[in-house]
């Protein structure tokens, strides 16, 4: 595979995870969904109702990854109480 060809895949703070790049994704039933777009989102909330996609719903759920997660409980471990 080409440079030019390579998938890409970027992690979005509180987000989906955006692949770049010609993919197939598959279900469990072995169904294929194709995209014409150079670029797709998929759900790491768990809250898209158009799974394995993402809908947006980690804005209203207040999605949390779990790396974000961490660092902002070290920092509030960090702060000065009171």
């Amino acid at each position: 595979m080409a440079d030019s060809e390579q998938v890409r895949i970027v992690v979005r703070p509180n987000g989906p995870y955006f692949i770049e790049g010609d993919v197939r994704v598959v279900d469990t039933q072995g169904n294929e969904f194709r995209s014409a777009k150079p670029r797709i989102a998929l759900c790491r909330c768990g809250g898209s109702g158009s799974k394995p996609f993402c809908d947006g719903s980690h804005q209203r759920n207040g999605f949390v990854a779990d790396d974000q997660h961490d660092q902002q409980v070290a920092e509030a471990q960090e702060r000065p109480r009171g």
